[in-house]
């Protein structure tokens, strides 16, 4: 959620990819287009107290420990799949008592709208999400057609004043 990535940025991270001083990261989109990707102080914290328990000098910056057929052929850990993410998601989602089916990609839409909602414009939203067509972008604003209602009807229609 804090970064808006996809899941299939987030399994092909690697960890030289990441500067958790500079709270950024760089990742490799659709179309092959490199952009960076911020993250807040908490993730970075968080993140580095993943990759300082980290013990081997594999690439990939999230591996899967949990599954019998969790290494390759030479034995190393191979990296999260989009599957292991979603079965992440459920387990946290559960264990908080969410009964909405959430996805990786409801993840990122929260984000995109949480964006939105607290005042981002439009093409900022789409240059962190990665869109290269703005109108993949505007598909997140139909959520916040109620809050424009909202913040209308909060300043616009109040009664005139008695001067």
């Amino acid at each position: 959620y804090a970064s808006g990535l996809r899941v299939s940025e987030l399994v092909g991270l690697n960890k030289d990819h990441v500067n958790t001083k500079r709270r950024e990261f760089m990742v490799r989109g659709k179309g092959q287009k490199d952009r960076p990707v911020f993250i807040s102080q908490l993730a970075s914290d968080r993140l580095e107290e993943y990759l300082s328990s980290r013990t081997d000098s594999l690439d990939p910056l999230f591996l899967n420990y949990s599954r019998n057929n969790s290494t390759d052929q030479t034995g190393n850990y191979r990296r999260l799949s989009p599957r292991s993410i979603q079965r992440l998601i459920n387990k946290y989602t559960r264990l908080a008592g969410i009964t909405k089916h959430v996805t990786p990609h409801t993840m990122r839409h929260s984000y995109a709208t949480n964006l939105l909602m607290n005042g981002a414009d439009i093409r900022s939203v789409q240059s962190l999400l990665g869109h290269s067509n703005i109108a993949t972008t505007q598909v997140y604003t139909h959520v916040t057609d109620a809050h424009l209602r909202e913040t209308y009807e909060k300043f616009h229609n109040k009664p005139a004043s008695e001067d």
